[in-house]
């Protein structure tokens, strides 16, 4: 999903991804299931064979379990996080996409609520939110809202600009106009010292 920048086509991944997700859910619980069995298995099997090894035994078991307990909430924690970004990606873009981006949100919100169903059968704590779908009328308020700040402020910044750029020109001509009445005075000393060289010879 992370790939994908058109939100139509985030919205396709995110509808085929909540069908995987609940398949492999299904599956994963299926295989935790299992585990389970065989560790029981094993244990009466250790029972049987050799019973001062039982405490022992079942302790490596409990580790293993937790183990595995503790890669699935990884895994699914990481499928979350991605659903929960393509969400975030969808709503920023609803103004664009009224249709596709509260589609994406949709499914990411049934796969986190599966995820913590899942969770919870395991015995995996956590507190997951559900994404709530931003409304196409909030995003195009908030657009409005920006576009007439960022107008006020590029007026104000124009302003300022022109404030600054007339300042700067009436300093620079009354500089000029300074050097130019220095020159023009020193021109003038030159003119007159010449005359009266001049008249003098």
């Amino acid at each position: 999903m992370e790939r994908k920048s058109a939100i139509g086509d985030l919205a396709r991944a995110a509808r085929e991804a909540e069908s995987k997700a609940q398949e492999w859910l299904v599956v994963l619980a299926r295989c935790f299931q299992l585990q389970d069995a065989v560790a029981v298995l094993e244990l009466d099997r250790v029972l049987d064979a050799t019973p001062d090894e039982l405490d022992g035994h079942r302790v490596g078991l409990r580790n293993a379990r937790q183990n595995r307990l503790e890669l699935i909430s990884r895994c699914t924690e990481r499928l979350l996080g991605r659903m929960e970004a393509a969400a975030g990606r969808a709503n920023a873009k609803v103004l664009l996409n009224p249709l596709d981006s509260p589609a994406v949100v949709k499914s990411s919100n049934h796969v986190s609520t599966a995820i913590v169903n899942f969770h919870g059968r395991l015995g995996i704590e956590g507190d997951r939110q559900s994404s709530e779908a931003r409304r196409w009328t909030d995003a195009a308020k908030e657009a409005r809202d920006k576009a007439l700040e960022t107008g006020v402020d590029g007026v104000d910044a124009a302003r300022r600009l022109g404030n600054d750029t007339f300042d700067r020109a009436k300093w620079a001509t009354g500089k000029l106009s300074d050097r130019v009445g220095g020159w023009a005075s020193r021109r003038r000393g030159e003119d007159n010292e010449l005359k009266e060289k001049s008249s003098d010879a």
